[in-house]
């Protein structure tokens, strides 16, 4: 469970999702009643998913993460286990059948697929309740602070990360396990690619790395990654070409599917 130290970067520093993601996967949907945001963390879908559906139950094994979550009259934030049986499934998000879409943002490499699926299939309303989820890669300033950010993911990061999740995400969602058929306009489930723009300045990029769970972890064991040296090299890349704020340029990367009647 993430603590208070990381769900305060998390909420601040994390990258936010562009209106055109949540239109396109709208655009899939029939109805706009009912949206279920899994791993909603500190609600940042969520918020964006209220703006369109009636309704959003955003569940996340997190209270403290859900601390930071903007409060809508419209989004049920909900504290759940990792696991949900059928029936808490039916007592906090929904009988069969009555969500138009499940979205999972920058998470679902971190859950029991097999079992969330069919969990996923079974709420989705028939035959065209949407399943939509996205990851993002590392954001890009420039050549020169891109080789050191890369690296510092890389190897400094690289014994702490989440080695399956972190697979799936540089592969962009491609190997990703998604057992849905594609939506109305598609012949295929993605990735679809969606571009997201954000000025920062480097504090923001450290506020990032510290909302990772890698640096979390590492910070856990006694070691703190972004040491003096460290933020000095990165001071170094990210001064060369002048100080101040930079644009960082986001990818993300989509997997949309609907059900079918037999699902």
């Amino acid at each position: 469970m993430a603590n208070l130290y990381q769900s305060k970067h998390y909420s601040l520093g994390r990258p936010t999702y562009p209106r055109e993601l949540f239109q396109f996967i709208a655009s899939k949907t029939p109805q706009h009643d009912l949206a279920w945001d899994v791993g909603t963390g500190t609600g940042q879908a969520a918020q964006s998913l209220a703006g369109i559906y009636k309704n959003v139950i955003a569940t996340d094994v997190s209270e403290t993460q859900l601390s930071f979550a903007p409060k809508l009259p419209n989004i049920q934030y909900k504290c759940t286990p990792p696991k949900l049986t059928m029936e808490e499934l039916k007592h906090a998000i929904a009988e069969e059948s009555r969500v138009d879409v499940v979205t999972v943002a920058q998470a679902v490499h971190y859950f029991d697929l097999p079992t969330f699926y069919q969990q996923v299939k079974w709420v989705l309303k028939k035959p065209h309740g949407v399943m939509a989820v996205w990851c993002y890669t590392l954001p890009r300033i420039n050549d020169t602070f891109d080789a050191i950010f890369d690296q510092f993911f890389c190897n400094a990061c690289g014994p702490y990360w989440n080695q399956t999740a972190v697979t799936l995400v540089n592969d962009e969602y491609k190997s990703l396990e998604f057992p849905f058929e594609p939506v109305e306009g598609l012949d295929h489930t993605g990735p679809l690619q969606f571009k997201s723009e954000k000025l920062v300045d480097l504090e923001d990029m450290f506020v990032f790395i510290r909302s990772w769970s890698a640096y979390q972890r590492a910070k856990d064991k006694g070691l703190e990654l972004l040491s003096e040296k460290v933020i000095e090299e990165f001071k170094s890349a990210w001064n060369k070409d002048g100080d101040g704020h930079k644009v960082a340029k986001i990818s993300m990367y989509l997997r949309i599917g609907k059900v079918g009647n037999l699902d």
